[in-house]
């Protein structure tokens, strides 16, 4: 499930950077990507931290049992 959250995330930034420049180049597109690009990352970090703890649950409970 990640990894298909990951992509879409990839693939809405594409988008979103291909309609900015499809009317011309300035400053505001650049931040615009800029913040995509934040929030995809931020988006895929979450996902990497939930994952890595929902692991460590499953191995205190492994251990505990």
């Amino acid at each position: 499930m990640d990894t298909a959250k990951q992509a879409y995330r990839e693939v809405e930034q594409d988008a979103k950077k291909a309609l900015r420049d499809a009317d011309g180049h300035d400053i505001k597109d650049d931040l615009g990507n800029l913040g995509d690009e934040v929030r995809k990352n931020l988006g895929n970090a979450g996902d990497e931290v939930r994952k890595n703890l929902d692991n460590a649950g499953d191995e205190v409970r492994r251990h505990t049992d």
